[in-house]
């Protein structure tokens, strides 16, 4: 994991400590790599709960629930997908928040609508996702790094943009 990456976990990590809130992940082509960057800092079994690795549609749609419908529609690699994977994550787990990817890393994939390197990646609560579309091609263990990294920093952001408790208090 990068430097940056792990400082984007550790206020990830204050953060959940001080919301006393918790976070699961749901992981198709980063393979754990969120989970791993989560884990990083010492303390993490205090707000993460575990991971799903739903590398294959069947474990997204049986594990986490993802609607099959939209997979056959719109493939594995959509918005949509990854929006149901931080629902299904939440539920799943326990959790309030959850993080997702689900994308085509390379150097193979999907189909030519997609091109190598899409990767969505969503994040949030049950109820309240954000997401964010990486399109770019650098090779599958750049592909990885830039989504993990995406990822935790999209994470960050919106936990940031969430009522903190000094605020709720007042």
């Amino acid at each position: 994991m990068d430097f940056e990456t792990k400082i984007i976990s550790r206020e990830v990590s204050q953060l959940l400590w001080e919301m006393d809130k918790s976070v699961a992940t749901a992981e198709s082509c980063t393979g754990g790599r969120i989970a791993e960057a989560i884990i990083a800092i010492p303390g993490a079994s205090k707000y993460f709960k575990g991971g799903v690795i739903a590398y294959v549609d069947e474990a997204k749609e049986n594990l986490l629930g993802v609607d099959a419908q939209i997979i056959e529609e719109q493939t594995a690699v959509c918005e949509e997908v990854a929006r149901q994977m931080v629902t299904g994550a939440c539920k799943a787990m326990n959790t309030d928040f959850a993080i997702a990817s689900t994308g085509f890393a390379g150097p193979t994939g999907g189909p030519k609508e997609i091109p190598i390197g899409t990767i969505w990646l969503a994040c949030g609560s049950k109820d309240k996702q954000v997401t964010y579309k990486v399109e770019e091609d650098h090779g599958r263990d750049i592909n990885l790094a830039i989504a993990t990294h995406t990822a935790m920093q999209m994470f960050l952001d919106f936990l940031k943009s969430e009522p903190q408790p000094a605020e709720l208090e007042g």
